[in-house]
C-alpha cells in the first residue's frame, strides 16, 4: 500500500520531483497540440442540453476539420521555495483562431509537514477530471455533467491550500477560495489492494453567491429571449470514485481503469433578462444533477479501448414558467443521455491518435456523432495524477 500511495502524492503534489531541478530562468516548455474531425447528424449550432444554462465552451465545436484545444506551456522552478506554471490554450470558433489564459499560478515547494499552498488561476480541485488537462482525457470530449455545469472546466482565480496525511492510507484534504467569493472543500482517499489494484474515492463541496452568471440568448420560433442573467445563491456537492486495475502492478502492455463521478448542484436566486424593456426579473429554483461511468481498458501495448455512459436530471422551478422554456431551464420532459465508444493508438506517452462514436441522446432530436482526433507533445511533459 505504501508503494502506491507515495506514487500517488507525488503525482497530486510535484514538490519532490520539482525541487531537484534548480534553474535560473529556464523553464520547461511544451506544447500540445489539438485536432479534430468531427462529423455531426445534427447541425451543432442547435444544439441544447434541457434543464442547463449552457455558456462558454458546452457545445458541440464545429461540424468537419478544426484546431481542437493546443495549449502552450511554460513552467519550472522560480527558487527553491516555489514553482511556477502559465497555459495558454488556442482553440478555433466560427473560423477564429482565439487564445486564452488557462492556467498562471504558482505554487510551494518544501512547505513540510504535507502542506502545499497554489495561488493564481488553476483548474478546481473538484470532482476527478476537472483539474486534468484536455490532451489527458480519456474521451475526446467532456461528460455531459461537466458541459451542463462547467462549460468543461471549473477555474479559479484565488488560491488552494491541501494536506497530505502522513499514514498508509491515502488521504488528502484541502480548501479554495475565489475572487468571485467562491469556495471548495476537497478531500480524497486512496490505496492498494494487493499489486494489481489501487482506488481512490472524493468528495467535494463548492458554492458561491453568484452574481450574474450569463449564457448565449435563444431563438424559440417568432420570440427571441435576450440573455438571461443569474445572480443568487448555487451549491454542488459532488463524488468521485476510480479504480485501477495492472497486472502485478505493470501498466505497461495491459492495464484498466473505472471511473464514476456524480454531480448534484442545487440553485436558489433571480434571473434578470438583459437587454428587455422593461427589465424582466424571474425568481428561481434550480435543481440540476448528472453523473457518468466509463471504463478504459489498454488490452494490448499501445492501444485502448473505452465505453462512457453519460446521464442528467433536472427540476427547475420559476415565477413564470414559460420562462423556464425560453432560456433551455425547462427539461422538457427529456432525460439527458449519451452513448460513446473510443479506439485510440499511442506510439509513444507523447503521441495519440482517437477514434470516437458517440450516441448523443442529450436533447430532442437524437445525434449520431464522430471525432477522430490527434493530441501530439513536444517538450517537457510532467506525470499525470492519479
Amino acid at each position: 500500500m505504501k508503494k502506491l500511495t507515495t506514487a500517488i502524492a507525488l503525482a497530486i503534489s510535484t514538490n519532490s520531483a520539482i525541487a531537484e531541478t534548480n534553474k535560473s530562468f529556464n523553464p520547461d516548455i511544451s506544447i500540445i497540440l489539438d485536432g479534430r474531425y468531427a462529423n455531426f447528424q445534427n447541425n451543432p449550432e442547435d444544439y441544447e442540453l434541457p434543464g442547463f444554462q449552457l455558456g462558454g465552451e458546452s457545445g458541440l465545436g464545429e461540424d468537419g476539420f478544426s484546431l481542437g484545444h493546443s495549449e502552450l506551456v511554460f513552467s519550472g522552478n522560480i527558487d527553491d521555495k516555489f514553482y511556477g506554471v502559465l497555459t495558454a490554450a488556442l482553440h478555433s470558433h466560427d473560423g477564429e483562431t482565439h487564445i486564452e489564459l488557462e492556467e498562471a499560478y504558482f505554487e510551494t515547494l518544501g512547505l513540510g509537514a504535507g502542506l502545499n499552498v497554489k495561488a493564481g488561476r488553476f483548474f478546481s480541485a473538484m470532482g476527478y477530471l476537472n483539474d486534468q488537462h484536455e490532451h489527458s482525457w480519456d474521451f475526446a470530449d467532456a461528460p455531459l455533467i461537466y458541459q451542463g455545469l462547467f462549460a468543461n472546466h471549473l477555474s479559479n482565480d484565488g488560491v488552494q491550500v491541501s494536506w497530505i496525511a502522513p499514514t498508509d492510507l491515502f488521504i488528502q484534504t484541502g480548501a479554495e477560495v475565489s475572487h468571485d467569493d467562491a469556495y471548495t472543500l476537497f478531500a480524497n482517499f486512496g490505496g492498494d489492494i494487493g499489486d494489481s489494484h489501487s482506488w481512490q474515492i472524493g468528495i467535494s463541496h463548492w458554492s458561491s453567491n453568484i452574481d450574474a452568471r450569463t449564457s448565449a440568448a435563444h431563438d424559440h420560433g417568432a420570440e427571441v429571449v435576450h440573455t438571461p442573467s443569474f445572480s443568487g445563491d448555487s451549491q454542488i456537492n459532488a463524488i468521485d470514485i476510480v479504480w485501477k486495475w495492472a497486472p502485478n502492478g505493470n501498466y505497461k502492455d495491459r492495464n484498466f481503469k473505472l471511473q464514476f463521478e456524480y454531480f448534484d448542484r442545487q440553485e436558489d436566486g433571480t434571473f434578470e433578462i438583459l437587454g428587455s424593456d422593461p427589465l424582466k426579473t424571474v425568481a428561481y429554483d434550480g435543481s440540476q444533477s448528472g453523473w457518468y461511468l466509463q471504463s478504459v481498458y489498454q488490452f494490448m501495448p499501445q492501444w485502448r479501448v473505452g465505453l462512457r455512459y453519460d446521464r442528467l436530471d433536472s427540476d427547475n422551478k420559476a415565477s413564470n414558467e414559460t420562462f423556464l422554456s425560453n432560456v433551455g431551464l425547462d427539461n422538457e420532459g427529456i432525460t439527458p443521455q449519451r452513448y460513446s465508444m473510443m479506439l485510440d493508438w499511442s506510439y509513444t506517452e507523447y503521441s495519440r491518435v482517437r477514434l470516437q462514436y458517440n450516441r448523443d441522446e442529450s436533447y430532442e432530436q437524437a445525434d449520431d456523432q464522430i471525432f477522430l482526433q490527434y493530441t501530439m507533445s513536444l517538450g517537457s511533459h510532467g506525470a499525470h495524477t492519479f
